[in-house]
């Protein structure tokens, strides 16, 4: 049996440490008629081993010890215990991060160095993170949370994300303002960036601004490439007026050349400083900002032309990719793009296909940009069309005092996520006994979700002034507090969720996909809905259903699942549980029938969503992919190709990259499996990751089927 400690901690059960704790206790009695003997004492171990539980935590071990006690009559030696347990828990509230920051520094603490694969843990910078996130998740979990909300967290009943950043009074993820910023200028350390005069100052100042929001906040942020238009206009007409004074001879044939070739020029430098500076700036939390570009086309914009040659360009140089330590090209997993389909450029004809087509050849390769059909966007929030903040979070609709959608400066205040397996493990197929426990559950992911919002009440806008001062979130006076961006659905409260093919399984006994399975998945998610939106009618809080991305998630639930409950075939077997609402990574299903079936399950869980499907090489079959997105745009709101990209630096093979009988990373050609001496591309949630994934993670990489 193991003992699930109050920071987390799994130990080995041990017999004689129980006994030990109860014979201090014992010694301290003034009689011997108030000590337990020694045959009450082993009656209290055997109860507890009787049990027969692979798990245990050691809080419900010392309630047993307690109870057993006072039923043996000894209400004088249980006092005692009692004590003793307090006095312990006194000592354990001084320190209790030691063992966790020492196995850093020795590298040696796998379940943390593995939570996120663009995190290189081996780094000093990224240990130094490391490092502070153990100590915040020690405070929050022994002092900040209500101690149920943490029993919760150690038991697998949910997951309160990004612990080893409550302490601050930061928030999730963002939709940044970069339109007012370029506009309006900023301010960074101190110093005022004043509106950019062109486009390539305009790209080196969007860079800096990434860098900046990325120090003060732990989730991910879009960029909206729209913003950047005006300013290769700027370029041109700056480059148009230089010419005609300096050449006024030049027919306009010959000075329309000259200028088309410094805005090329202009244009090529000004994406390379995008893409150079997000994949070598190294943030404070030891990674690169985990940005996204939105590539939009809209046919209303005044410069359209101009984002068109922007779009291009992005995608040109990502599909050209980034050097490695090599010099071979290989695919950065930053920044993320999402590409718009709209009417002019869904591959019927439109004036922008051509970029479309640019768009399906990158991401042949790239894995990058994913899809967003701007019309079953339309459809879903009110008409609008917008980016997700980072890789799937969605923000609601909502309309300043005069009445306009507003989408930029807005931000989720943090996430929580319940284990849906688990009730199913419980549940035992009892339908009753489910909705029972999933609405106790529920009501604790609720109030989880409160003491994140009331962290960040009362917190003045000078702890991130590009947030809150200058522009990124709103402009705010100093010392003014941030409250009144916290109410009234301007900012979100994400409810996350995982394993939605496990439960249906153990409820069903069969796959989501399954008639009778979908219509139990279907109310599960309907159920989960409706409780954010009552919730958000109660509060006034933007409450929201999200399909958490589970990179170290997917495998920590379903360890704990398996230590506690055993292995179940097709739910803790595995090592892991399923993303979100996903079709079970193993299940043959082809590309068409899996995005048709999950695009119900969008239009549900709007605060944050995205589909894939899993795809070989497919850089000689471009159109069978375009027809993907052609059906995507009819079909589904947000979606993605998984594809491989890889690099062996030994031999050079760039093809893919295994995972052995061992689940390591092995090299098909020369057999290398040293991760220094290899680039791997995957799919890890809705960002690419390439450094690596915990167990779990790695399994459920191996085990996905193709679906094209």
């Amino acid at each position: 049996m193991q003992v699930i400690k109050r920071d987390g901690a799994v130990a080995e059960y041990d017999r004689a440490k129980i006994a030990i704790a109860i014979g201090k206790a014992n010694a301290e009695m003034q009689s011997a008629s108030e000590r337990a003997t020694g045959e009450e004492i082993e009656s209290i171990l055997d109860c507890i081993e009787g049990k027969k539980k692979k798990r245990m935590l050691v809080e419900d071990i010392q309630d047993i010890i307690e109870q057993k006690l006072m039923e043996q009559g000894h209400y004088a030696l249980a006092k005692t215990y009692i004590i003793y347990r307090y006095n312990r828990a006194l000592v354990r509230k001084a320190n209790t991060t030691d063992e966790a920051i020492l196995s850093l520094i020795h590298n040696s603490n796998k379940d943390v160095m593995e939570e996120n694969s663009n995190k290189n843990a081996l780094a000093a910078a990224t240990q130094r993170d490391l490092i502070a996130g153990e100590v915040s998740k020690d405070l929050t979990r022994r002092i900040l949370l209500p101690e149920k909300i943490s029993k919760a967290h150690d038991e697998g009943i949910l997951h309160f994300h990004d612990a080893d950043y409550f302490i601050q009074p930061i928030f999730n993820c963002c939709l940044i303002n970069i339109g007012d910023m370029l506009d309006n200028g900023t301010v960074m350390n101190g110093k005022l960036i004043e509106s950019p005069k062109s486009f390539q100052v305009a790209c080196t100042v969007v860079t800096q601004i990434i860098a900046a929001v990325a120090c003060s906040q732990y989730g991910g942020q879009s960029v909206d490439i729209r913003h950047l238009g005006k300013y290769l206009r700027k370029s041109r007409e700056k480059f148009e007026k230089h010419f005609r004074d300096a050449c006024p001879e030049l027919s306009d044939e010959e000075m329309g050349k000259l200028v088309d070739d410094r805005i090329q020029d202009e244009l090529r430098s000004g994406v390379q400083t995008i893409q150079y500076q997000i994949n070598t700036l190294m943030t404070t939390n030891g990674q690169s900002p985990f940005v996204t570009l939105f590539l939009y086309l809209d046919k209303d914009d005044e410069y359209l032309e101009e984002n068109a040659q922007i779009i291009t360009e992005i995608l040109r140089q990502r599909y050209e990719g980034i050097k490695n330590e090599k010099g071979v090209y290989i695919t950065p997993a930053f920044p993320k793009l999402v590409y718009v389909l709209d009417e002019i450029n869904c591959l019927k004809g439109g004036k922008y296909d051509y970029i479309t087509e640019l768009a399906v050849k990158c991401s042949s390769k790239r894995l990058y940009p994913d899809y967003i059909s701007a019309k079953k966007m339309r459809e879903i929030y009110e008409g609008n069309v917008f980016s997700p903040m980072g890789c799937r979070s969605f923000l609601s609709p909502w309309k300043d005092e005069n009445g306009n959608y507003k989408f930029e400066g807005r931000f989720n205040q943090g996430v929580v996520s319940i284990n849906l397996p688990q009730i199913g493990i419980l549940a035992k197929g009892d339908e009753k006994k489910f909705w029972e426990l999933f609405d106790e559950r529920l009501e604790l992911c609720r109030e989880a979700l409160m003491v994140r919002h009331r962290a960040l009440l009362g917190t003045k806008s000078d702890v991130s002034p590009i947030h809150w001062q200058y522009g990124a979130i709103a402009r705010l006076e100093k010392g003014e507090a941030i409250d009144k961006l916290l109410f009234n659905g301007y900012s979100t409260l994400s409810l996350g969720y995982i394993g939605l093919y496990e439960v249906t399984k153990l409820m069903k006994g069969v796959s989501q996909t399954d008639p009778v399975g979908e219509e139990f998945a279907v109310r599960v998610m309907q159920h989960m809905r409706d409780k954010t939106d009552e919730w958000k009618k109660e509060t006034g809080l933007g409450f929201a259903l999200y399909g958490t991305p589970a990179e170290s998630l997917c495998y920590r639930f379903a360890r704990i699942d398996k230590e506690r409950f055993g292995t179940i075939e097709d739910v803790t077997d595995k090592g892991y549980y399923t993303n979100s609402y996903h079709v079970d990574v193993r299940e043959n299903i082809d590309a068409f029938s899996k995005f048709s079936f999950e695009a119900q399950f969008q239009k549900i869980s709007s605060g944050g969503c995205i589909s894939y499907v899993e795809i070989p090489n497919m850089q000689n079959n471009l159109e069978a992919m375009q027809e993907v997105v052609r059906f995507i745009y009819d079909n589904i709101q947000y979606a993605e190709f998984n594809t491989k990209s890889d690099y062996c630096h030994v031999c050079g093979w760039d093809g893919e990259i295994i995972i052995n009988d061992d689940n390591e990373w092995e090299c098909p050609n020369c057999h290398n499996k040293d991760h220094k001496k290899m680039n791997v591309t995957r799919r890890t949630c809705g960002y690419l990751g390439e450094n690596f994934w915990n167990l779990g993670k790695t399994k459920e990489i191996k085990a996905r089927v193709l679906h094209l």
